[in-house]
């Protein structure tokens, strides 16, 4: 069989999906007790600092029983110019499967081009698929099922905007995004799942949050942007998810966050530390979820 790697959420099929979270399921419930990658290695290279992906998928490994190897860019010679492509090529004689989290999306799409054995997008500054395809999976398990829902996302729209259009042209559910003027996802991401459901853009929070069953956010700098924060804490003055824009939303909804969060700039303690909020459940799900996808694409 042609290998399979997961760059982005529409990588996947509908169906393909739905195996992924029934086998997390099992993985979390703990009916699920294989070792499939048993004497398989996972090569994980970070350009980019990490809490969740980086210990999820490292203790995801070792529980299906494969051994994983952190490589930050000091310890690669990717550091030193060596090129993408190379380094795949050499991985591929080595391991059997490879993490990658960096900036670029385009190193990530060379990185899978090269490379013979699979490659998952463990963050670039395009996208997050593994953080959305475990949040949705977070909503399905809080709600019964993300069909019919409506998903309210604030904040910027990065690469964790982008990939919640993605899942919403994938599973079919309503998205809408409240971001300021030039604070947009990306577009042609954006009119892709336009095409595919109802997607789309305010300026105003409450229009979005109004009667939705998943409020979302995110922190307003990320990783590579801290020099424009203060800009971005005015432009994003606002956007804060507190009881009030809580009290918009579904009685049944819940919060989402994909962490590190900044208490009182893009959410409120009394949210993300409610009973409302499923950030926990979100965060532990990382672990099941990518357990589910390394069992499929490295086994």
């Amino acid at each position: 069989m042609p290998k399979k790697d997961f760059l982005q959420i529409s990588d996947l099929s509908a169906a393909e999906a739905g195996e992924l979270f029934e086998l997390a399921a099992a993985m979390k419930s703990g009916d699920y007790r294989k070792k499939p990658l048993a004497g398989k290695t996972l090569a994980m290279v970070f350009a980019k600092s990490s809490t969740r992906t980086r210990v999820s998928f490292e203790v995801g490994a070792f529980q299906l029983g494969a051994h994983a190897i952190f490589l930050s860019a000091q310890d690669m010679q990717l550091g030193r110019g060596e090129t993408i492509a190379d380094t795949a090529m050499v991985l591929s004689r080595y391991v059997d499967g490879i993490t990658i989290r960096t900036f670029a999306h385009s190193d990530v799409e060379e990185l899978a081009r090269k490379a013979t054995i699979p490659v998952v997008n463990g963050l670039t500054d395009l996208v997050h698929p593994c953080q959305v395809l475990s949040d949705v999976f977070t909503v399905s398990e809080s709600l019964g099922t993300w069909q019919g829902k409506v998903v309210a996302w604030v904040g910027d729209g990065n690469n964790m905007a982008n990939s919640w259009l993605n899942a919403a042209a994938l599973f079919g559910f309503e998205l809408r995004i409240a971001c300021p003027e030039g604070y947009e996802p990306d577009r042609e991401i954006f009119e892709r799942a336009k095409q595919a459901t109802g997607v789309a853009i305010f300026e105003d929070p409450d229009e979005a949050v109004r009667d939705a069953h998943v409020v979302n956010t995110d922190v307003w700098a990320s990783m590579g942007q801290e020099a424009d924060a203060k800009a971005r804490r005015l432009a994003f003055k606002g956007y804060t998810v507190d009881s009030d824009l809580m009290k918009l939303a579904a009685p049944d909804a819940i919060f989402l966050h994909c962490l590190p969060a900044h208490r009182g700039e893009e959410v409120a303690s009394e949210v993300i530390d409610g009973p409302q909020s499923r950030v926990w459940d979100q965060a532990e799900n990382r672990l099941h979820v990518q357990k589910a996808l390394l069992a499929t694409l490295m086994s």
